[in-house]
């Protein structure tokens, strides 16, 4: 017994192709991954900016946001009053325990800086926000800045 297997030879048609080429999607694949190796590490770079120096448009704001100070020396001034870096945490909690705004966020802060004062003296006050749950925070610069 035979079995008759059907073939091309007598009928000028072309039988569909049921193999998939899959070396121009690895070669994208590959050219995508290689882009983005490159351009992580330049997300986390920063560009070298002068902070205290503004052209932005002033913030509009519902409720009035609280404002953070640190002076030269160091000193960190909450609403105009001096508060010790022992007691900031506390002042901080009082704060984001208040009635949030319309908006259901908490209090909005603005932190003022001077400009030869140390990042980390910064960075540690804005820790303490953090910390405290008062995330809206805005750095406050010299809009008189000239382009």
């Amino acid at each position: 017994m035979s079995m008759h297997l059907p073939s091309n030879k007598g009928r000028g048609r072309r039988a569909p192709m049921a193999d998939i080429n899959v070396t121009p999607l690895v070669d994208v694949m590959l050219v995508l991954l290689i882009i983005f190796m490159v351009t992580a590490p330049l997300l986390t770079a920063g560009v070298p900016v002068n902070l205290p120096e503004s052209r932005a448009k002033p913030v509009d704001q519902d409720q009035k946001p609280v404002q953070i100070s640190i002076d030269d020396k160091g000193q960190v001034f909450v609403d105009n009053e001096l508060t010790a870096d022992t007691a900031l945490p506390a002042k901080l909690e009082e704060i984001a325990g208040r009635a949030p705004g319309p908006d259901g966020k908490p209090a909005a802060v603005f932190l003022r800086a001077d400009q030869g004062l140390g990042y980390g003296k910064v960075m540690k006050v804005m820790g303490e926000l953090n910390h405290a749950g008062l995330n809206r925070v805005s750095l406050i610069t010299d809009a008189s800045a000239k382009p």
